[in-house]
């Protein structure tokens, strides 16, 4: 039997819209969604944590606890960058305890967490602290192209997630580039390990619909889609094309009514976001993915970043860049964190010079500081940056922050503790948000 996790409320909106979708949208539409018969709803996590604070004005826990109310038959679903949480550096194990037992508390029943450098070490809290507060655990295997990256590293990576007793493995190849035939070997060997394996991909390349027929047929029990008018370009398949291709001969009962008010009601929906929408700005199948396996939102950042220095007309060269830094630094998978830091690399090595500024972010990864990785990292930059490298596992660097951020918030910005947390991963738009929540408050206040 296949069952479909549907990502349209988090990675399908994160990788076209931005994650731009506000609470008001999500709300009305939830009961349809709850009556489809879908495995899950992956609805927290990512970016959609920042964005939520940084650009909507809302609390991404009152998202979560809304949409909670609204969900009662489909478990929901999040995804976790380990150590690093929502954010983008590691968090000593307090703050990672603490927060991800207030997303179980807050709704959550399925808790996905990775590794950016699939370095178990920094898996292992967040697995305990989920399984400790009842949720099911999903270990995510960060699938990528490079000369270390074969199939017996996958499957040793696979046995050595399975010591962490996660309820499933989640194979996710967040550019696209998982083909075919490729994804049957992959499954079948994970299946060996005895786990139910969950396929995430993107359609950035075009081919991830036939990956997943492979997988399915490699023995793949859960596919990630979206909802039809938020499929396909850098987010996920769509759920149909997915229901009508396997239902003949794979048990799969889907509610066809309720999805088809789904589908038109977010397609409506879309057509507010188009400044940001990625499918009306590139092209929807994008094959140079293949070769540099950058993200969307990857490649939304350099862009970015170029156009800043008035150098986008250097973009190509920063796209053969990538790789170049990549092996340089041994063959990091481009996922949060690492993605951002490989980025920033580059985009410095082609207007600068190579390596001629080097930041922070790039030595700590180099000393270490964000887990093992999957190669040595070359001998030309350890020589220019003279870092000296740890070995043990970076949160043990860490002081607990708990009682530091308790006296670091100002009490009367604070309204319940999920606040402290908020703080803890992103202290200045945390913080910014709750002031203008207190001045909204204020201001209803004296109109009463």
């Amino acid at each position: 039997m296949v069952k479909l996790l549907d990502t349209t409320l988090r990675d399908a909106q994160q990788s076209l819209i931005a994650a731009r979708l506000r609470t008001d949208q999500i709300l009305p539409i939830l009961e349809d969604m709850d009556s489809v018969g879908l495995f899950a709803m992956e609805v927290w996590g990512g970016a959609t944590f920042d964005v939520c604070m940084r650009f909507l004005d809302e609390d991404p826990w009152d998202r979560l606890k809304a949409i909670r109310t609204k969900v009662r038959n489909t478990k929901l679903s999040a995804l976790f960058r380990g150590q690093n949480l929502l954010a983008y550096r590691h968090y000593p194990d307090d703050i990672v305890e603490r927060f991800v037992k207030k997303s179980v508390e807050n709704g959550i029943d399925i808790v996905r967490v990775f590794d950016a450098l699939n370095d178990i070490r920094n898996l292992k809290t967040a697995v305990k602290a989920a399984k400790g507060a009842g949720a099911e655990v999903q270990c995510g295997i960060v699938y990528t192209i490079s000369p270390v990256h074969t199939l017996e590293y996958y499957s040793r990576l696979g046995e050595e997630l399975a010591s962490l007793e996660p309820d499933y493995l989640c194979v996710k190849d967040m550019s696209g580039i998982l083909t075919p035939y490729v994804a049957f070997q992959l499954v079948t060997a994970l299946k060996r390990i005895g786990l139910p394996i969950d396929l995430h991909s993107h359609c950035t390349a075009g081919f991830a619909p036939m990956t997943y027929l492979k997988a399915v047929e490699a023995g793949a029990d859960i596919l990630d889609c979206a909802i039809s008018s938020m499929s396909g370009a850098t987010s996920q398949p769509p759920i149909e094309s997915l229901y009508y291709a396997l239902r003949e001969n794979y048990p799969l009962e889907l509610n066809l009514h309720a999805l088809q008010r789904v589908a038109e009601y977010f397609w409506e929906i879309r057509k507010g976001y188009e400044r940001f929408d990625y499918a009306k700005k590139e092209r929807p199948v994008d094959l140079g993915v293949i070769i540099h396996q950058i993200p969307g939102g990857m490649l939304s950042n350099l862009i970015y970043q170029l156009e800043q220095q008035r150098a986008l007309h250097r973009l190509e060269d920063v796209l053969k860049e990538v790789p170049r830094v990549r092996e340089d630094l041994g063959w990091p998978p481009l996922v949060t964190p690492t993605s951002q830091i490989i980025g920033a690399q580059a985009v410095l090595n082609v207007l600068v010079g190579r390596y001629r500024l080097i930041p922070k972010e790039v030595k700590d990864y180099i000393r270490g500081l964000y887990g093992r990785p999957p190669a040595p990292i070359s001998k030309e930059v350890l020589e220019l940056t003279k870092e000296e490298v740890i070995t043990v596992r970076p949160a043990d660097l860490l002081p607990p922050l708990w009682e530091k951020i308790r006296n670091e918030v100002p009490r009367d910005l604070v309204e319940k503790e999920e606040d402290y947390l908020s703080y803890a991963l992103l202290p200045n738009v945390a913080l910014e948000f709750m002031q203008r929540r207190k001045k909204r408050f204020n201001q209803k206040a004296k109109t009463i």
